[in-house]
């Protein structure tokens, strides 16, 4: 796998974002995209070694598109020049909650978990019960030293504790969010080295797996939601 095609290709992506140099470069595209799944290839195996439940995925069903929805944008560029992917045991789907990639030039490039998408109410709510009832667990994870060495909790948030949740509860903070997740930030130099990088990743997300397990937990009962 070469990482370094890949922001090779995004890095003149970013500089080219309309259709015409996309359409004219598409050899390229199918390039950095082979190089990138045999990279999810790699980290499902080494994810595997921790986390079994995400063994049976195929890289090419846990990508996402590079097409950006421009409709309710001031932003009208086509492409977001950057490859993305979540490795679940439910493959992409963002519940249950896994381990979140992304390749963007620039030093925008991360490792993720948690629950990222703060639009379902029902996981919302799951998640802040489960908190309530096992609040020293929650405590016990975010303030493990290699968790905080790593990771602070981000989320989209209420500025108030919400409706029938008691404001002096313990974890009143973060009973406030709407949706948990963790980033770890990647710079560049960091992907030129594809085997470094992949053992590396799966050091970050064997440390965030507790977090994770705990959200998949509260959310054992959760249901997408059917599309009409």
């Amino acid at each position: 796998m070469n990482i370094q095609f890949i922001i090779n290709y995004l890095s003149k992506l970013s500089m080219n974002n309309n259709r015409e140099w996309y359409h004219a470069n598409k050899d390229d595209y199918k390039k950095a995209n082979a190089e990138f799944e045999k990279l999810l290839h790699t980290l499902i195996l080494e994810i595997g070694k921790f986390d079994s439940s995400i063994l049976h995925n195929n890289p090419k069903d846990l990508t996402f598109k590079m097409v950006r929805d421009i409709r309710f944008s001031h932003d009208k560029s086509p492409y977001n020049p950057a490859f993305r992917a979540h490795i679940a045991s439910k493959g992409k789907l963002p519940v249950p909650v896994g381990y979140y990639v992304m390749i963007k030039p620039g030093g925008q490039s991360f490792l993720g978990g948690g629950l990222f998408a703060d639009m379902f109410k029902d996981a919302t709510a799951m998640i802040r019960d489960y908190i309530v009832q096992n609040g020293e667990e929650w405590e016990s994870i975010i303030h493990d030293p290699e968790f905080e060495k790593n990771f602070s909790v981000r989320g989209t948030a209420l500025k108030n504790v919400p409706t029938g949740y008691d404001k002096e509860h313990p974890q009143a903070e973060y009973l406030k969010f709407k949706s948990w997740y963790l980033e770890y930030p990647l710079k560049d130099e960091e992907l030129k080295d594809s085997e470094t990088f992949s053992a590396r990743a799966a050091e970050i997300f064997h440390i965030m797996k507790p977090f994770n397990d705990y959200l998949n937990k509260a959310l054992a009962r959760f249901q997408m939601p059917v599309r009409k």
